[in-house]
């Protein structure tokens, strides 16, 4: 059995792709809140990574939803983050925690939840969900 933890075995054309070392969180910025409580929701439609498995690419939706304390993330620099992980060779759902792990660590919301879904591969779809209120560490 293969070492899903490698990405030398892939079957077939194994197209370039870069270790999780190049998502780059040092892109994100944010500016301040001081408004009311509030859900705040974004979606990126164009999510590309890299199944390190197959060696293909993994498009899907992202979606983050979170109640600002005192932080918002500006929305460009959220969008090159995005774009950061176009190359990467990372699991569907290493995606949704990293952008949790990040997002959580740049923002300190109230609440946060991250959800992606996968174009359907194989017939099957995958959506990944990360909510901080089911996190006993955040």
């Amino acid at each position: 059995m293969a070492d899903v933890l490698k990405t030398d075995y892939a079957e077939g054309l194994v197209l370039p792709m870069e270790d999780e070392s190049k998502i780059r969180q040092d892109w994100l910025e944010t500016f301040r809140y001081e408004g009311p409580r509030q859900r705040v929701c974004y979606e990126l439609k164009e999510f590309a990574a890299v199944c390190p498995f197959s060696g293909l690419p993994d498009t899907g939706i992202v979606w983050v939803e979170y109640i600002p304390k005192t932080k918002l993330v500006e929305l460009k620099s959220l969008k090159y983050y995005f774009i950061s992980y176009r190359n990467v060779g990372i699991f569907q759902e290493a995606v949704t925690a990293k952008i949790f792990e990040d997002l959580w660590k740049l923002l300190d919301p109230e609440w946060l939840q991250i959800r992606t879904t996968y174009a359907t591969r194989g017939g099957i779809d995958t959506t990944c969900t990360v909510d901080s209120k089911d996190q006993d560490s955040v």
